[in-house]
């Protein structure tokens, strides 16, 4: 219901104020076009987080204090802790980050977001910036029309540093006009009652225009028009401060229980340091004073006190809050608890990501890796082995021979809850992802992709194998019997070699153990149609149960090569160089067969 009239009370407010005064339009317009600079801005800077911004991200936040000092200068360079916030929160879903390395890097976004304030109230009023937007603007949109990338992302933050200089010209023109008409200052509230007030209308300004540095460019203009207070302009700007969370809450909504752990330390953070400032606002008066005679600030200079004051109080709540981030995450953690739906969901994809290639590669990688660990257990279940057994140090066969209990299991109902919901979302995902990216990108996406389907497709091997395996791993004819524990085996013996691959360090190299494991399977297909003429030839077994047997150890072979091709995309080094070293060395499905066919021959 709120959502619905909450735009049409905009729009009438405005038009109301655009019908009784046209300085009010010229102020509206200035905060529109501050806003389209700022939205072009965080367009520009989008263009070169294709892997550079990820890359940086990935090994500057194994420490607390890298992941403030990243918070400080990514903002102060993007000039939008919106971007930042929207950059952590996909990192954090896609599980790259700790929730506390997350926080680390929002308390110094909310520093950076500071240099803003410094920047319009040191120069934007100080210098006709406006004549430097018309040349910014027209570079800008030239390099917009031109294709490459890199070019067409400058000009978008040409035009936005074009546009956010004009609407700064027109919200200083506008306030200075306004006066001339009407004085806002005669509204001012004096004590306590005036810093809750207008911190509340900071805080509604800065929900309204999704951007804190746009209100505090309101606050500025209006600062140095006389239009409003020094006293209201530092609770103004301490609204500002805790309205900018909204979009960390906004980005949230799609991201996983991380990202909304997130949004709320940043929300909790925020909360704190406007209640410390507006608690020792006298104290901060007294500080921000003394620190302008330091650095020769004069006394009348309030826009610029205005920018003291508002990265002190940032810089006293991280002081405040950083010996606090672990309890932080505790809270967190207990109070958006991690649930267990009945039907299984993504936990590393969101929305935020797509338009970030490296992070995306890393949530699609990070939840293929989340449904092949729902497949391992569909598929032990399958061959009615428990997961503990097939990842233990004890010999397989002999563990197999001893594990004649059925394991009871819906496959079908395990593939809906557990796998299907995954795998659509991860198709779904790659599809949007891949739009815009480069060819290499795109590729290593589609190489994802490909893993998923093999795991998809090992499952239905395995499903089709189950129905007569549970049958003649009960039968009494012990021939027909282990037959079909050798089969059992051999996908187990791959489930527990991909695991080691998996978890393969140092200079292991785990596709040359795929390889292993591939000559593994050929043989062990060709040793079964040596054995299946001996047993027909002895009566051993009947020609229906040779028929099962060849079918279902077609079942399980291709179930294991599958799950080999997805070993091959997942678990080989990370690094591209020894990856490519590897893929070198590795053996081809010709040359697999050649020494197949050489054994044979021996």
């Amino acid at each position: 219901m709120l959502r619905k009239i909450f735009l049409p009370t905009i729009f009438v407010v405005l038009g109301y104020g655009f019908w009784i005064s046209p300085d009010f339009k010229e102020i509206a317009a200035g905060v529109a076009i501050f806003l389209f600079g700022m939205l072009s801005l965080e367009e520009g800077f989008r263009a070169f987080t294709g892997g550079i911004l990820e890359r940086i991200l990935k090994f500057s936040t194994d420490r607390l204090w890298k992941s403030v000092s990243f918070g400080v200068l990514s903002t102060t360079l993007m000039q939008s802790s919106s971007l930042v916030s929207v950059i952590t929160i996909s990192f954090l879903s896609a599980g790259l980050l700790g929730l506390s390395e997350g926080i680390g890097i929002i308390f110094g976004a909310n520093l950076g977001t500071t240099t803003g304030a410094w920047l319009v109230a040191g120069l934007g009023l100080k210098v006709k910036i406006s004549s430097y937007a018309m040349p910014m603007l027209v570079f800008g949109v030239i390099m917009l029309f031109q294709k490459p990338k890199v070019v067409k992302g400058l000009g978008y933050v040409l035009a936005g540093l074009g546009f956010l200089f004009l609407g700064i010209h027109h919200m200083k023109e506008g306030f200075e006009a306004f006066r001339e008409t009407i004085d806002l200052a005669e509204y001012a509230v004096g004590g306590y009652p005036g810093l809750f007030l207008f911190a509340l209308i900071g805080i509604a300004a800065t929900v309204i225009m999704q951007s804190s540095h746009a209100t505090l460019v309101l606050i500025i203009t209006a600062l140095a028009a006389g239009q409003i207070t020094y006293e209201n302009a530092l609770a103004l700007a301490i609204g500002a401060n805790v309205g900018t969370t909204i979009t960390a809450i906004i980005g949230s909504l799609s991201a996983n229980e991380q990202g909304k752990r997130l949004a709320g330390a940043h929300l909790v953070f925020n909360v704190v340091t406007g209640l410390i400032a507006i608690i020792f606002i006298a104290e901060f008066v007294r500080a921000v004073d003394t620190i302008s005679l330091w650095v020769g600030i004069r006394d009348a200079d309030y826009t610029l006190k205005l920018a003291v004051f508002h990265t002190l109080f940032n810089l006293v709540g991280v002081l405040v809050m950083l010996p606090f981030i672990g309890k932080l995450v505790q809270f967190f953690e207990w109070f958006i608890k991690t649930r267990e739906p009945s039907i299984l969901g993504v936990k590393y994809l969101n929305d935020a990501s797509v338009d970030f290639p490296e992070t995306a590669l890393e949530a699609v990688r990070n939840e293929t890796l989340h449904i092949y660990d729902n497949a391992v257990k569909l598929i032990a279940n399958g061959i009615s082995m428990p997961r503990e057994l097939i990842f233990s140090d004890r010999a397989l066969d002999k563990a197999v021979a001893r594990q004649a209990r059925i394991i009871e299991v819906d496959i079908d109902d395990l593939y809906e809850r557990s796998i299907k919901g995954i795998y659509s979302e991860i198709v779904s995902f790659t599809s949007q992802a891949t739009f815009s990216w480069e060819m290499e990108q795109t590729g290593k996406i589609h190489w994802l992709r490909n893993a998923n389907r093999n795991i998809v497709d090992s499952i239905k091997d395995i499903k089709h194998l189950r129905k007569n395996l549970l049958r003649f791993i009960v039968t009494d004819n012990a021939t027909i019997r282990g037959e079909y524990n050798r089969l059992r085996v051999l996908v187990a013996s791959v489930l527990r070699e991909l695991d080691l691959a998996r978890r393969a360090e140092g200079d292991e190299m785990p596709l040359l153990s795929i390889d292993a494991l591939k000559l593994m399977v050929e043989e062990s297909d060709d040793q079964l149609n040596e054995r299946l003429v001996g047993l027909l030839r002895d009566e051993r077994i009947t020609p229906a149960m040779a028929t099962s047997l060849m079918n279902d150890s077609g079942y399980a072979l291709d179930a294991c090569r599958n799950l080999l091709e997805m070993g091959e995309t997942l678990f080989v080094h990370r690094d591209e160089d020894v990856a490519e070293a590897e893929r070198d060395v590795a053996l081809s499905d010709e040359e697999i067969d050649d020494i197949l066919d050489e054994g044979d021959s021996r």
